[in-house]
């Protein structure tokens, strides 16, 4: 009989369940009156992964656990997977249990949601831009990444990525009719120092692909980086930004309630009643299966390139879609709030865990490396969004609190930041703000990315 401990300690599966019980139960200590529910498993994730990365860094050729270890650092200690799989069960329940509102919510508030929407991904984007220009280790790829991380946008980096590529070709076609001082930002990228007169005329085929790889790559670090710790802004901003404006919470659910319960009459009255079932497995894998496959729709939209959903929105798409439809035929949508919501909060917790394990090794080594300077972009341009979107929405719009949570999320298209949402008001409400405002976001963030890549930096 054997049992290899150190493969066990690196398996993804011992490291979800030890981070989602270690921040679960972190999650439940109360701070005053602040208490981070499920996202403490986003916190033990970030520590557990940046020590498994680091353990796993330490095994050389011929130990038993080599292989084991070089399969976590391939993978970044998690599988993409497991991210978008629990992403996906968190969503879907999330939007059928907010679909009964959203017709309701979109005519309340649709115009509002629609300036929150392009507000927040401007000042995300300006932020960035604007602290870049102050260091000249940044390069227009990386500002663009560190946008899309504080906001957690994973659409917008698939956006910025395929954007990244064009403007990089782009600018390799050009280089050599290019001025000095772009040659020299030019070479920085590719990194190469100085520029001399070997390097001065047309990029060589080889030259040209590294400068391609070097600019995606931009993206991808400023994205990894930042993406952490605007999840983290997120999650303190949701939990402190009632107590910080004196919002009563409670008197805003229940105004809430009220709006909503009087359209709901009218509907009701207009529209067939739908019945409410306690569970469909058919159902509910149903609207995963055609929420997934939405979001892979990409829409060509000239220069701005193909846009598409993604997994997120289109399984948040797909489930308000058919949540507020409620049945085809035998096939239930509409089904009892207390078992989607178990399904929601195992979710939420399952795919916290696997964002601080994926990331954890970074948010370490950028507050201790060379990286401190994008983390604490990401940091403030992350704060500047939350806090524009707030003041906005609630000073001069007059957005009600629960909504408002959810919209200033759906205008990041944060994820994380929803599921903060509904822990902390306790009601899945906030989801249906989040549903309506996430497709314009994720367009204004695609024309800001392209906009980003040929500002000077």
């Amino acid at each position: 009989m054997s049992f290899d401990v150190e493969s066990w300690i690196m398996s993804p599966f011992i490291l979800m369940f030890i981070s989602v019980v270690v921040g679960v139960l972190f999650g439940r200590i109360k701070f005053g009156y602040l208490s981070f529910g499920g996202s403490g498993a986003l916190f033990s994730g970030l520590v557990l992964g940046w020590w498994v990365w680091r353990y796993a860094g330490k095994f050389q050729v011929g130990d038993a656990a080599y292989a084991a270890a070089q399969a976590l650092i391939r993978d970044g200690v998690v599988d993409v997977m497991f991210f978008n799989l629990f992403l996906i069960l968190f969503v879907v329940p999330v939007g059928l249990l907010a679909a009964k509102d959203i017709g309701r919510v979109i005519k309340k508030y649709g115009g509002k949601f629609l300036v929150l929407s392009v507000l927040i991904t401007f000042i995300g984007a300006a932020g960035s831009y604007v602290m870049a220009i102050f260091s000249n280790d940044v390069s227009p790829f990386e500002v663009t990444g560190v946008y899309t991380g504080a906001l957690t946008s994973s659409p917008g980096l698939a956006a910025a990525l395929e954007s990244a590529r064009e403007e990089a070709s782009e600018r390799a076609e050009k280089y050599e009719a290019s001025s000095e001082q772009e040659k020299a930002r030019f070479l920085r990228i590719l990194g190469m120092k100085e520029l001399t007169p070997e390097n001065t005329g047309a990029l060589s085929a080889e030259k040209k692909a590294l400068f391609i790889r070097n600019a995606e790559a931009g993206v991808g670090v400023g994205h990894t980086i930042g993406y952490p710790f605007g999840v983290i802004i997120v999650i303190l901003a949701m939990n402190f930004f009632p107590r910080l404006f004196k919002i009563d919470v409670e008197k805003e659910k229940k105004l809430f309630l009220q709006e909503m319960g009087s359209g709901h009459e009218q509907e009701n009255a207009q529209s067939k009643q739908v019945r409410e079932v306690d569970f469909d497995l058919v159902g509910f894998v149903f609207v995963c299966l055609f929420g997934y496959s939405l979001g892979q729709i990409n829409v060509f939209l000239g220069p701005l390139g193909n846009i598409g959903l993604g997994a997120t929105g289109g399984a948040l798409l797909g489930a308000l879609l058919l949540g507020y439809i409620g049945d085809i035929g035998f096939v239930h949508f509409r089904m009892s709030n207390k078992i989607l919501g178990v399904i929601r909060d195992l979710a939420l917790v399952f795919f916290l865990s696997t964002v601080g394990l994926r990331y954890g090794f970074k948010v370490f080594d950028a507050l201790l490396g060379a990286g401190a300077y994008l983390a604490f972009v990401s940091v403030a341009v992350g704060f500047a969004a939350l806090l524009a979107g707030f003041v906005v929405g609630r000073y001069v719009l007059g957005i009600n609190w629960v909504i408002l949570s959810g919209a200033i999320c759906g205008g990041m298209t944060s994820t994380p930041g929803l599921g903060c949402c509904i822990d902390a008001l306790k009601s899945d409400e906030p989801a249906a703000g989040y549903g309506a405002t996430y497709p314009f976001a994720l367009l204004s963030m695609v024309i800001f990315s392209i906009i980003l890549h040929k500002m000077p930096v």
